[in-house]
């Protein structure tokens, strides 16, 4: 029994070491060296796509229930897929200068109520408007050099897409695709070589070629419309527990 409470209280403390990346994230940033925050912030991904898998296996919530691990994941997903994102861009001129702070307030207002919902994880494993991956946008934004009112106009659709319920797919929960075995194998090969392809472009940071920035994109237009597909197809389901986009529960 000791040896698996020790099991579980180990999975909370990788999971928390997301807060100790967040803080370095943001020194790297406020230093400007956004390729070791980029790093960083794909060391958040990592953990929090692991953890998990790590807390079913040691059964945190029965040797460990005195820990809430959703409550962990949402503090630290909100730090690592919001406010470093969006203090990014307050310290950077991805965006117009006049824009900045109200862009970045508005993605931590519309945030803080996507993660707040007691849906925003539906019982059926998708994510209830957009889930908040804003690393992911500004990532894209920096590498590719895109003009900064255009990063702003994309930027603008995605807070609106967090009120609009579309059903995104949660790349590392695909059973509700076991009827499509084809659609499921398909998308999951082409997450893993998305994810190939990000670390790819970080390692080649600043010398980007168009190639792996398109393959990036086409993914991301892959997951877009496959998510419309779920929507479209799925029945309404009934909301889970109050949980981040990215809980890990």
């Amino acid at each position: 029994m000791i040896a698996r409470r020790v099991a579980a209280m180990m999975v909370h403390a990788f999971t928390a070491t997301g807060g100790a990346i967040g803080l370095f994230t943001l020194a790297a940033i406020h230093e400007g060296n956004l390729q070791r925050a980029f790093w960083l912030m794909a060391s958040a991904v990592i953990v929090d796509s692991i953890d998990g898998t790590f807390a079913r296996l040691a059964k945190v919530e029965v040797h460990a229930r005195n820990i809430d691990g959703a409550m962990m994941d949402n503090i630290l997903d909100y730090l690592n897929y919001v406010v470093a994102p969006a203090y990014l861009l307050l310290q950077t001129d991805l965006v117009p200068a006049a824009t900045r702070a109200s862009i970045a307030v508005a993605i931590m207002i519309a945030s803080a109520i996507q993660f707040s919902q007691r849906d925003a994880k539906t019982a059926d494993h998708f994510f209830k408007g957009f889930p908040c991956y804003w690393n992911i946008a500004v990532f894209h934004m920096a590498l590719w050099s895109y003009n900064a009112t255009v990063n702003l106009v994309v930027l603008i659709v995605l807070v609106s897409l967090v009120f609009v319920p579309i059903k995104y797919v949660y790349p590392t929960r695909l059973e509700n695709f076991s009827q499509y075995p084809l659609v499921r194998n398909s998308f999951l090969v082409m997450t893993v070589l998305w994810v190939a392809i990000l670390l790819w472009m970080l390692a080649s940071y600043p010398h980007l070629g168009p190639v792996l920035m398109t393959c990036s994109l086409a993914y991301c237009s892959v997951y877009f419309v496959v998510s419309l597909w779920c929507t479209w197809r799925a029945p309404a389901t009934v909301a889970s527990r109050t949980t981040s986009p990215h809980n890990r529960q």
